[in-house]
């Protein structure tokens, strides 16, 4: 059965910058199994699925796989999806806003100008075992001093959370990912930039237990650190972050705490639109 298929660049406003997301329309009918096969054939980060919503407040439901299985949300798969959506012809049943069904519940996606920015969801912190925390220094190759704060952090699925101290110290790490994986955890890394610069802070993300060595660009990650570093004040209520430099990407992540919802935003860029047999 041919299915309308969409690639699009998310968390940038120029092609090939991002991360790409892989998105099938009209998914009904695709077993777990079919949707699994087709994720780990694209290689991608995320390749998500669009369904009829089964809630009655949402105006789509989305399916998210890795190639090493299914995520209740992630942040570039949401914006992807409501853009790919959206250019299908989808018309949103409130005023202003788009309201996704995925896993992890509802969420909520609005224009912020030229940008999409999803309403991020509630992120549990809780802390780390200090045996993991030596091992994780370890297979990061952390010096003492460059590790400032550590978190389990979790919005749809745990996350390891280090704060470094800089951002060329995220830049420059060469992490071990045979033993991050055999682990068996996700670590999100950020680290400051100096003042002045376009960019606030830069991030990382190791994730080789989902299939893929580290993520060119993650909204749920940043979601979950924008919350933690906001809520005693060690970044501001507005920043922006980069990530995907190591990786040849330049992925821009812009947050906002409007004193109600945090928003996290970027650009949505077109590249592939056709049919795929399924």
């Amino acid at each position: 059965m041919l299915r309308r298929f969409d690639q699009v660049d998310v968390f940038t406003d120029q092609p090939l910058l991002g991360n790409a997301l892989a998105v099938v329309h009209d998914a009904e009918g695709l077993s777990d199994d079919r949707m699994a096969a087709l994720a780990r054939w694209t290689q991608l980060s995320e390749t998500a699925f669009l369904l009829p919503p089964s809630d009655p407040g949402a105006d789509y439901r989305v399916r998210i796989f890795t190639p090493g299985g299914e995520l209740p949300f992630a942040g570039h798969p949401t914006l992807g999806s409501c853009h790919a959506w959206l250019a299908a012809g989808g018309r949103p049943r409130g005023q202003g806003e788009v309201v996704q069904e995925c896993g992890a519940g509802l969420v909520r996606v609005r224009h912020d100008g030229a940008r999409l920015a999803f309403a991020a969801p509630p992120t549990r912190v809780e802390p780390v075992e200090a045996a993991l925390l030596d091992k994780v220094q370890t297979l990061l190759a952390l010096r003492p001093g460059q590790l400032l704060n550590a978190a389990w952090l979790s919005n749809g699925f745990p996350q390891l959370a280090l704060e470094l101290d800089s951002a060329r110290t995220v830049l420059g790490l060469r992490p071990d990912h045979a033993g991050l994986k055999q682990q068996g955890i996700k670590v999100g890394v950020v680290g400051r930039h100096p003042a002045g610069g376009e960019c606030d802070v830069e991030v990382r993300f190791f994730i080789s237990p989902l299939g893929i060595e580290e993520d060119p660009v993650t909204g749920s990650l940043n979601a979950n650190l924008g919350r933690w570093l906001m809520a005693d004040g060690r970044l501001p209520r507005r920043y922006t972050a980069a990530q995907g430099r190591c990786l040849g990407r330049d992925g821009r992540i812009h947050l906002h705490d409007d004193g109600t919802t945090l928003w996290v935003g970027g650009g949505v860029v077109p590249l592939v639109s056709g049919t795929i047999g399924l």
